[in-house]
Protein backbone atom coordinates (compact mmCIF):
# COMPACT_ATOMS: atom_id res chain seq x y z
CA UNK A 1 0.00 0.00 0.00
CA UNK A 2 1.32 3.41 -1.00
CA UNK A 3 1.51 6.40 1.64
CA UNK A 4 -0.92 8.46 0.52
CA UNK A 5 -3.43 5.44 0.24
CA UNK A 6 -1.98 4.66 3.90
CA UNK A 7 -2.62 7.99 5.47
CA UNK A 8 -6.12 8.05 4.03
CA UNK A 9 -7.17 4.72 5.42
CA UNK A 10 -5.91 6.15 8.63
CA UNK A 11 -7.92 9.08 8.59
CA UNK A 12 -10.86 6.85 7.59
CA UNK A 13 -10.16 5.23 10.61
CA UNK A 14 -9.93 7.82 12.85
CA UNK A 15 -13.19 10.01 11.63
CA UNK A 16 -15.25 6.46 11.82
CA UNK A 17 -14.25 5.89 15.15
CA UNK A 18 -14.28 9.24 16.60
CA UNK A 19 -17.70 9.16 14.99
CA UNK A 20 -19.01 6.02 17.05
CA UNK A 21 -17.09 7.16 20.33
CA UNK A 22 -18.72 10.39 19.92
CA UNK A 23 -22.28 8.79 19.98
CA UNK A 24 -21.94 5.88 22.59
CA UNK A 25 -19.59 7.36 24.42
CA UNK A 26 -19.52 11.27 24.69
CA UNK A 27 -20.19 13.79 22.97
CA UNK A 28 -16.54 15.40 23.34
CA UNK A 29 -14.87 12.72 20.63
CA UNK A 30 -16.79 14.82 18.02
CA UNK A 31 -13.87 17.07 18.55
CA UNK A 32 -11.67 14.38 17.59
CA UNK A 33 -13.19 14.25 14.34
CA UNK A 34 -13.20 17.87 13.80
CA UNK A 35 -9.21 17.92 14.80
CA UNK A 36 -8.53 15.05 11.74
CA UNK A 37 -11.18 17.07 9.36
CA UNK A 38 -8.92 20.04 9.84
CA UNK A 39 -5.79 18.61 9.30
CA UNK A 40 -6.73 17.10 6.09
CA UNK A 41 -8.09 20.28 4.81
CA UNK A 42 -5.25 22.32 5.68
CA UNK A 43 -2.84 19.47 4.34
CA UNK A 44 -4.65 20.15 0.94
CA UNK A 45 -4.02 23.47 0.89
CA UNK A 46 -0.15 23.39 2.26
CA UNK A 47 0.83 20.09 1.16
CA UNK A 48 2.40 19.23 4.54
CA UNK A 49 0.94 16.15 7.10
CA UNK A 50 2.45 15.28 10.14
CA UNK A 51 1.20 11.79 9.95
CA UNK A 52 3.62 11.32 6.85
CA UNK A 53 6.32 12.82 8.92
CA UNK A 54 5.57 9.89 11.17
CA UNK A 55 4.60 7.32 8.92
CA UNK A 56 8.18 8.10 7.24
CA UNK A 57 10.31 7.90 10.49
CA UNK A 58 8.41 4.54 11.02
CA UNK A 59 6.91 2.33 8.59
CA UNK A 60 8.10 3.76 5.52
CA UNK A 61 11.44 4.53 6.45
CA UNK A 62 12.81 1.49 4.06
CA UNK A 63 10.58 2.24 1.00
CA UNK A 64 11.81 5.73 1.08
CA UNK A 65 15.45 5.39 1.63
CA UNK A 66 15.13 2.99 -1.73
Amino acid sequence: MSLEHTIRAIAGTFILASLALGYFVSPYWFLFTTFVGANLLQSAFTKWCLMENILKMTVFRQKVAS
